[in-house]
């Protein structure tokens, strides 16, 4: 019979980096008590993201950082040539921090939508599910987690 199980996760992240949530959202698979369906993820926060990436080198989510600052800066926008002037963000209510965490979270994703089996998540050897902090300063996050299966 099908069901669905929806529970709000709340994580305290350091400032900008990733946090492993993969045992949280296993944690809350196997709470649900259903053993296969597809996971809803969704980060309620437009300066933070969610990814699914590698588990086993650190230095790929250093390069991911790095790519996205890099694509991102900080101190604000020169046109894609590299030649011109700089044009600081106009948004900047929250810091200087706050519009670069915007537009990193555009480019990437706040949902996900991942299958699980036998009370899992269903990843690759390698992979595990992240929360992407954009923002420098430490924040509290909440991600919307709707199991929908069996």
């Amino acid at each position: 019979m099908l069901r669905q199980h929806l529970q709000m996760l709340s994580l305290a992240t350091r400032g900008e980096g990733f946090i492993n949530i993969t045992a949280a959202l296993d944690a809350e698979i196997a709470a649900s008590g259903l053993q296969q369906g597809l996971a809803a993820l969704v980060c309620l926060h437009s300066s933070c993201s969610l990814t699914v990436n590698e588990n086993a080198d650190p230095r790929v989510l250093e390069d991911l950082a790095a790519y996205l600052r890099a694509l991102v800066p900080q101190e604000g926008v020169r046109p894609i040539s590299g030649r011109g002037e700089l044009r600081p963000y106009a948004h900047d209510d929250e810091g200087p921090d706050d519009m670069p965490a915007h537009i990193r979270t555009a480019l990437t994703t706040t949902s996900l939508q991942l299958s699980f089996d036998r009370g899992r998540l269903v990843l690759g050897t390698w992979q595990a599910v992240y929360l992407w902090e954009h923002r420098a300063s430490p924040q509290q996050r909440r991600i919307a987690c709707h199991l929908l299966g069996e």
